[in-house]
């Protein structure tokens, strides 16, 4: 009878140990650097732009960085920069822009917003192949030689490297390097030495810290809608959807360029500088707001550190569908504004423990169209992000299973506002029903 019973003891030992072992613990990201990560383009004071309406812009979204092209190195620009900063905490990404070969400008200007603690990166050239470069007197980019290009950002990398204020700074490569017409290595952040197909001249040379890309989720080869839409251009593999980091560092897309295997581009540093939609009669306004949303998420929960939409204000000075924005050229602001007010409101911190925790947690048969990225606040609490991306329509019901119960789970839908809309009691399962938006929620 002892041996009986010892054995019903083992084996109710052994299934509690499986049913422990079957819910996955994850490792917690910080929420406030995901707030980091969410960036938006935009002119600032140019172009008709109102720095002021730029302020409550940037206080209203809660982006955390603004990328521009604008040479900063005067007095007056350093204070707009300085008043846009203090009032919002907003960091600036600083370039060479479209055409631009001023290395000493780019340097001197970066060091006046680094002065303010408002430097985020460095990044190069913006678009050769639309925006040719000349440089050391030569003309590259475009359907040119880009040698030039190559050296401009090898000579910027090794120049602000060198300077002790700027050397501890980020620096992103040039974008579009899937374009290159000749095999100058720009496909890679660091070209190996024994890449003999490489220009001889551009082996063993570091260009950038962060590769750098324009993963536009909506793309001609990417149309809308479709399941997975900001899921897939997010992806670092070859199995990505669009312009995308494989066909600019993995196998160039003009001319077929070698550079990292899938498994190396899961891990190089990579930031968007540039991605976002149009509305038509196929991407509605309410859709392309909930599609900024997922591409915020699919980005950072795919390893992008940085991602700036395109763009924050609509273009004035420019003609065709200018429709891009957070807010429209009068500053009315699109539902895209609203959403992403609440989820950063949701979501709000303002410190990175330096020590997170992690979860356990499963979705059961989870569809390829429901992604999580777990974070967790600086006082601990964990915010569980899930949404959906059937775009083309339909939904899923899943259920979340918790490692343990919890006392209170309130349950978001950045959608609807910034005020949970349910809320569980010593729960340990929360079922969903998935669409095209995410849901967040908080553990207590």
């Amino acid at each position: 009878m002892k041996h009986i019973l010892y054995s019903i003891t083992i084996l109710l030992l052994i299934q509690s140990n499986f049913s422990l072992s079957a819910q996955h613990k994850i490792q917690a990201q910080s929420a406030n650097e995901f707030l980091n990560s969410i960036g938006v383009n935009s002119a600032i004071y140019r172009r008709g732009e109102n720095v002021t309406k730029a302020i409550e812009c940037i206080k209203y979204l809660g982006a955390r960085w603004i990328r521009t092209d604008e040479d900063m190195n005067t007095d007056e620009k350093e204070q707009i920069i300085k008043n846009l900063h203090e009032q919002t905490g907003v960091k600036i990404s600083t370039s060479l822009g479209s055409g631009g070969n001023n290395i000493a400008e780019l340097i001197a200007g970066s060091k006046r917003i680094a002065a303010l603690g408002a430097l985020l990166a460095i990044e190069g050239n913006n678009e050769p192949n639309n925006w040719g470069i000349t440089y050391q007197g030569k003309q590259g980019g475009q359907n040119n030689s880009w040698i030039p290009v190559a050296r401009l950002q090898r000579d910027m990398y090794a120049a602000i490297k060198a300077d002790p204020i700027l050397k501890s700074y980020p620096i992103w490569t040039t974008t579009e390097t899937g374009a290159e017409t000749d095999n100058v290595g720009l496909q890679y952040i660091k070209v190996p030495k024994n890449d003999t197909n490489v220009i001889e001249e551009f082996r063993g040379v570091v260009f950038a810290d962060a590769a750098n890309c324009h993963n536009y989720f909506v793309h001609p080869g990417w149309k809308p809608l479709q399941n997975n839409q900001t899921w897939l251009s997010s992806d670092p593999s070859s199995n990505a959807k669009g312009d995308n980091l494989f066909g600019n560092y993995g196998k160039t897309w003009a001319k077929k360029y070698d550079g990292y295997t899938n498994e190396q581009l899961k891990n190089i540093p990579r930031v968007t500088t540039e991605t976002g939609a149009t509305i038509d009669n196929i991407l509605t306004e309410e859709m392309q707001a909930r599609l900024y949303l997922s591409c915020y998420l699919a980005q950072y929960a795919q390893g992008w550190s940085h991602t700036a939409m395109y763009i924050m204000r609509d273009r004035s000075d420019e003609e065709g569908n200018q429709s891009f924005g957070f807010y429209d050229k009068n500053y009315n602001p699109r539902q895209a504004a609203h959403y992403l007010h609440n989820m950063t409101a949701i979501l709000k911190d303002d410190k990175t423990s330096a020590k997170l925790g992690s979860l356990s947690y499963t979705i059961p048969n989870q569809p390829e169209t429901v992604h999580d990225l777990l974070l967790q606040k600086s006082d601990k609490t964990f915010m569980l992000v899930v949404w959906g991306e059937l775009y083309a329509g339909g939904t899923e019901n899943i259920t979340i299973k918790l490692g343990k119960k919890y006392k209170r789970i309130d349950i978001y839908d950045p959608t609807t506002g910034e005020t949970a809309i349910k809320t569980l009691q010593n729960a340990d399962i929360i079922p969903l029903t998935m669409t095209n938006h995410p849901y967040i929620l908080k553990l207590k």
